[in-house]
């Protein structure tokens, strides 16, 4: 049985490594977000303050990978 991905927003607080980043989500909670192998192009635009589109697995939700750049 495949749970789909939640999505959200989240905006980047901190980037503690070259391929994490620590990003803050609309409930206040922090989750370590990676960049998908498709997107890998995003890793230039990606800087603190800069708001992203996440999923989110249904079973861990203190893990996200970054999909896209908000448009906003």
């Amino acid at each position: 049985m495949f749970d789909p991905p939640i999505t959200t927003t989240g905006t980047i607080t901190d980037n503690p490594s070259e391929k994490l980043y620590h990003v803050s989500l609309p409930n206040g909670k922090i989750a370590i977000g990676h960049v998908a192998k498709a997107h890998i192009a995003l890793h230039e635009h990606l800087k603190v303050g800069v708001k992203v589109q996440l999923e989110l697995t249904p079973f861990d939700l203190e893990k996200a990978r970054i999909v896209a750049l908000c448009e906003d």
